[in-house]
């Protein structure tokens, strides 16, 4: 499973990039709204600079033809950038366009698996389930991508990949491989506890004092 950074911010895309395990970034409104008055654009262009990987950039309008147009000035940015859409029926419309034009798309904001099964018929290049906001309904986030996983996995049609979203904790990255997901994005925090162990630091706490007490 590759693991993706949920994140606008440009320092922790660097520092995670240095780690040698990023493969993309997933970006939305509210992140680049965070990262208070850069460009979108500019955004984006630097991001791409930083990792070789799918770099996706969400359009903002409701409609299909809003969705469309945004979607192909977004994807001329650079090669990378995939165009993100909302899992409505505006948004299949984008997708179906978009794809036919050769642009790759990701669909967010899915909740149950009927969703992802349309925005694959369409064409989508990304399903990303949110799997932190199902639980937060009080239903397994995880049996969302275990659903999917096993519709995609019975029609060999369906090249759709399944990016697990709305990552909480580490044990939600752990989950979402097993799952099926072929794709994790990850807050950076969440990606930095998943390196942590208090038994590790221990470890490195006694090997270091063993160290210095040799003589």
């Amino acid at each position: 499973m590759q693991l993706y950074l949920d994140t606008a911010n440009l320092d922790e895309i660097r520092e995670a990039a240095s780690w040698g395990v990023l493969s993309g970034v997933t970006t939305n409104p509210t992140l680049i709204a965070r990262e208070k008055g850069v460009d979108f654009k500019a955004t984006i262009s630097e991001i791409a600079t930083l990792v070789d990987g799918p770099i996706s950039a969400e359009t903002i309008s409701l409609d299909a033809e809003g969705m469309l147009r945004e979607g192909l000035e977004y994807a001329a940015w650079h090669p990378n950038v995939i165009i993100k859409v909302p899992s409505t029926t505006e948004g299949l419309k984008a997708v179906y366009q978009l794809a036919r034009k050769g642009i790759r798309t990701n669909v967010t904001l899915c909740f149950n698996a009927t969703q992802a099964l349309l925005a694959a018929r369409a064409g989508a290049f990304v399903i990303s389930p949110f799997v932190g906001r199902v639980d937060d309904t009080g239903v397994d986030g995880m049996q969302l991508i275990r659903e999917i996983a096993a519709i995609y996995k019975a029609d060999p049609e369906i090249k759709t990949r399944i990016l697990s979203a709305s990552i909480r904790h580490p044990r939600h990255i752990i989950e979402s491989a097993l799952a099926g997901a072929d794709i994790a994005t990850c807050p950076f925090k969440v990606l930095q506890l998943a390196m942590r162990h208090p038994l590790t630091d221990r470890g490195i706490e006694q090997f270091l004092a063993d160290w210095k007490a040799r003589a």
